[in-house]
Order: structure tokens, then sequence, then C-alpha cells
């Protein structure tokens, strides 16, 4: 990766740990001034630690992305600091336990629209605020969508829900941006390797009913996929890029 981003900001939230904090370590590799969101500050401490002894920049944030009040400080913060937002990544996600719809209860399908599709709302309204206003006009949103937000898993309706509301999120703020030079992209990954996914190394439900064990890919993958979305010039936009383990049981019928 170039340089070209030197001096550039970017967000990524969800910072602390697995695909953000993957992503965080890349582009501050590429020269970006990195905020850095989470609900856990000392992992988000750690990196900024990390950043300041390679002779980068990362400034800690810890936001509650379900919370408008939280994401509104988090924009606040940036604005005040940095003056502009170059890129954001919005990384921030959770699950709900595997079952049947009907025994989902309202809370836990609360907790994952809250997260997955609410605070990308919220951080995808507080970057587009910014990023119309600034002075040169204009940056990027890109937002991790899923496998899921195509094809879902067995038992996952409050998850397989939020990614699908991503993918025409992602579409209608890549149309509304144009007339701000604001594009929009959605990366969707299947079967990175990562703290919350090596369960699925076990095995996992597959839609016969059987357990099977999935091929996973490194994350550095997905960090470096991140990476080149960010770094193309606004007139070239990423709008879906799917990164997978080759092998996963996704194309075809299982």
């Amino acid at each position: 990766m170039s340089n070209e981003s030197s001096g550039k900001v970017a967000l990524v939230t969800g910072a602390g740990s697995g695909i953000g904090r993957a992503v965080v370590l890349g582009l501050l590799e590429d020269g970006f001034k990195v905020v850095l969101a989470g609900r856990r500050p000392e992992p988000l401490e750690a990196l900024v630690e990390e950043a300041k002894a390679a002779g980068a920049e990362a400034l800690a944030v810890p936001t509650d992305v379900r919370d408008p009040a939280s994401v509104d400080a988090l924009f606040g913060k940036i604005a005040a600091t940095y003056g502009r937002l170059d890129v954001v990544f919005n990384n921030a996600g959770v699950n709900a336990p595997a079952m049947t719809i009907d025994e989902l209860t309202f809370e836990q399908w609360k907790n994952v629209i809250d997260t997955n599709l609410s605070g990308v709302y919220l951080c995808a309204r507080g970057a587009f605020g910014l990023m119309k206003k600034q002075t040169p006009q204009g940056g990027r949103i890109i937002n991790n969508g899923s496998i899921s937000a195509h094809t879902p898993r067995p038992l996952s309706s409050a998850y397989t829900s939020s990614k699908h509301a991503v993918l025409g999120l992602t579409k209608s703020i890549a149309l509304d941006g144009r007339e701000f030079n604001i594009a929009c992209g959605q990366i969707d990954i299947g079967n990175a390797l990562t703290e919350l996914s090596v369960r699925m190394t076990k095995g996992v439900r597959q839609a016969n009913g059987t357990i099977a064990v999935e091929p996973m890919v490194d994350v550095k993958h997905i960090a470096d996929a991140v990476r080149y979305m960010a770094s193309l010039p606004l007139n070239a936009n990423v709008l879906n890029m799917t990164v997978m383990a080759s092998n996963m049981p996704f194309v075809g019928r299982g």
C-alpha cells in the first residue's frame, strides 16, 4: 500500500479487536490518523500506544454506536480534533444466539438491530454531515456487511435481517452521496479468523442440519481489502466486495 493517505483521517468502529483492530493497524501503516471507536476503553488505549510506538497517530473515543448521544459526541470529538473525516469503516456488530424466530426475544432482536443497523445509520449520518460541510468536500463510507447480507445461515433471523438492511442503506448512501463527493461501499466478509469466529473451526451448523468444520481466511486479507477501498480516489468506488474463504459453503447449494 502507498502512503498517499498520509495526513488523512479515518474512523473505525468496533476498533478494539478482530477485523476492526486489523483494519486500524493497516490504515495506520498507510499514513491515516485513525480514530478508534468501541465500547471498551482498554483495547482502544492499547492500540493508541501501539500506534505511538510505530510513529503513527491514533485517538481513542469510547463509543456505544447504539446511542445517538454517544455517536454525536464521537463526531464532535473528530470535528474538534481534526476538523475533517476522510474515511469511516462501520465495523461494529453483534449477533444473537442461534435459535428459531419464535424463540428469539425482542430484546435480543433489538440489540442486534440497534448495533448492526441503527449503529451504521448513526455513524454514517455523522460522517455524511461532516464530509458534506468540510473543505475539500467529500469522503468515503465503508460498511461491514456480511455473506449474510445475501444468504442467511440457519437460525440467524436478527443478524440476517440487519445485514440485508445494511446492503440497502449502503446503496442509498452511495446514491445520495454523489452530489457531495461522498462515496459509499460495502465489504461482505466470509469466515475471517478472529477471536469471535474461532468456534467455526470446530464445526458449525449447515443448512441441511449437519455440523461441519468450515475453512477460514486470515483477517489480514480483510484488512488489505478495506485498505484498498480506502485508498481509491473519490471518483472511483467499490460498491460491493466479497472476501471469503474460497471453499466456504456459500456459492451453490451449500
